[in-house]
């Protein structure tokens, strides 16, 4: 079971989209897991065969037990036998985020079932995505999964069993819509979301003795540069500003890496990479921190492409594993809301967290001259037990610079 977050103890196995035998490439999705905050797609780490799986759908279990176990690429299962061949001791499914190896024995006695599942989870995210797709009625699928849960395999016989039908007679009028409070099971869900934001952000104003800085910063020369450079590009792959603050922003932490990396063991750990956190704000409430991992190397078109893709996947509930690697350092870009700074809570184990406010025409000095530019506020929260603010100043400053030379990012 991948960490998923900070915050994350546990998940619950909700769909496996492999079987014993079936080969499986490194980055192939195997598996869907619910959190408190997502449902996410998880990833396999190694190339093999599926040997077993030993979760099955439907249970929850702690992070790091085993959820699956690979052999030899080109091993091939061997059918059912009521004495099984003993192999030798295989390699566990290992998730985007490495995690402690456990004994089959561990993971099975540390796996307690999951409550019963309720209505609206007898549906996989995934079964639910291709019933959308593919217009097909869940109410007519027939559930293979635990406790009749409906799974992808199962709307996609039905899709393929499933006639276009002509009605004989003109049908009737819709019955009119009904608004009506929402299910029990979304307000569970949502409560669960809020109660593990509660926890981790009570820690870090508990833990972390935070520092606070802002900087005003011009960005006729960045906007400037963008308009240009959007004249040159399809509409769908367009620039906005958060591109270019995000990508300055990674470019900056690399250049002061006292404010990347985590807080462990009352020690400062820095990261090999800068693995940029983004906070998306979801339709239904919460909030999820997806990563652009080495966000530093990304110029300012991949950067923009990371954003709209994970933007896209946390809002259609189909983040993988790999977008929420622990981040070491965190945007929050609140512009597009009207907010003027963001005074940001860090994430815990990380010790910064760099927040943008709305970008809007202001007064401002240029060479002695006043005239009207576009400025954004941008703030830095910092983590006193690992820098000061000497340091914060360095990266709020390192940003400005890089903003007044947009083409180098």
């Amino acid at each position: 079971m991948p960490s998923l977050g900070a915050d994350m103890e546990s998940g619950t196995l909700v769909e496996w989209l492999v079987k014993v035998g079936d080969p499986v490439r490194r980055g192939d999705i195997v598996a869907v897991v619910e959190t408190p905050k997502s449902t996410v797609e998880v990833e396999c780490f190694d190339t093999g065969t599926v040997e077993d799986l030993v979760v099955e759908e439907g249970q929850r279990v702690p992070v790091g037990a085993v959820l699956a176990r690979l052999g030899d690429a080109g091993a091939v299962a061997a059918p059912a036998a009521p004495e099984p061949p003993t192999p030798v001791a295989p390699e566990p499914v290992a998730p985007s985020t490495p995690v402690a190896k456990e004994p089959a024995a561990a993971a099975l006695s540390a796996a307690a079932p999951s409550p019963p599942i309720s209505h609206r989870d007898r549906v996989s995210p995934l079964a639910r995505r291709i019933a959308e797709e593919q217009g097909v009625d869940l109410a007519t699928v027939t559930g293979t999964g635990l406790g009749g849960a409906i799974r992808a395999d199962d709307v996609r016989r039905a899709g393929r069993h499933t006639a276009p039908s002509v009605p004989s007679v003109p049908s009737a009028p819709p019955a009119p819509k009904v608004t009506t409070s929402p299910a029990p099971s979304t307000v569970a869900q949502t409560s669960d979301m809020r109660r593990s934001i509660a926890a981790l952000m009570t820690v870090s104003n508990r833990e972390i003795p935070h520092y606070h800085l802002t900087l005003t910063v011009d960005l006729q020369r960045s906007l400037a540069w963008m308009k240009q450079r959007n004249r040159e590009l399809e509409m769908s792959e367009r620039l906005v500003p958060a591109a270019l603050l995000l990508a300055a922003t990674a470019r900056a932490v690399r250049a002061v890496p006292e404010l990347n990396g985590h807080w462990v063991d009352d020690a400062f750990r820095p990261a090999a990479e800068v693995d940029l956190g983004l906070i998306l704000s979801l339709r239904t409430g919460g909030l999820l921190v997806p990563a652009i991992a080495g966000a530093d190397r990304l110029t300012v078109d991949e950067t923009m492409a990371r954003v709209r893709e994970l933007t896209r996947r946390a809002r259609a509930g189909r983040l993988r594993g790999s977008d929420l690697v622990q981040p070491s350092i965190t945007a929050s870009n609140l512009g597009d809301q009207g907010v003027d700074s963001v005074l940001g809570v860090i994430y815990p184990p990380q010790v910064a967290l760099v927040g943008f406010g709305a970008v809007s025409d202001r007064p401002w000095a240029v060479d002695g001259m006043l005239g009207v530019r576009p400025l954004v506020t941008v703030s830095l929260a910092g983590d006193h037990r690992a820098s000061d603010g000497a340091t914060g100043s360095r990266l709020l400053k390192t940003i400005d610079r890089l903003l007044q030379t947009p083409e180098e990012l």
